[in-house]
């Protein structure tokens, strides 16, 4: 008589290699920022793509696929048209408000490959 015993696999998830994009975080936890209506998330988002080195092609990629909302390689699009910032509700400010800039927190040593 032998005895058998049904273990369960745990997923194991593997650390970020640095050849991928920080977007692609393999969980989509970080997707909320590319695709948020607040301007400190969209600030975020364009300083997690400024770092990377797929950002021309995701840009690219991104205006041959017709994405219509997001940022995408550092860059706003609205309505698939590439824009400076999100322009706010109500009527226009008399003066242009300073660009919103956020840096990027690098990603910590023990979770890179």
């Amino acid at each position: 008589m032998s005895i058998q015993l049904d273990i369960p696999e745990f997923p194991v998830t593997p650390p970020l290699p640095l050849d991928w994009a920080r977007c692609s975080d393999g969980e989509g936890g970080l997707a909320h920022l590319f695709f948020s209506d607040h301007a400190h998330e969209l600030a975020r988002a364009k300083a997690i793509c400024s770092r990377c080195r797929l950002a021309d092609d995701c840009l690219g990629g991104a205006l041959q696929r017709g994405e219509y909302y997001g940022v995408w390689g550092g860059q706003l699009l609205m309505e698939g048209v590439i824009v400076e910032d999100r322009p706010r509700r109500g009527r226009p400010k008399k003066e242009q408000r300073e660009m919103l800039v956020v840096d990027e927190v690098p990603v910590p040593p023990h979770l890179v490959a």
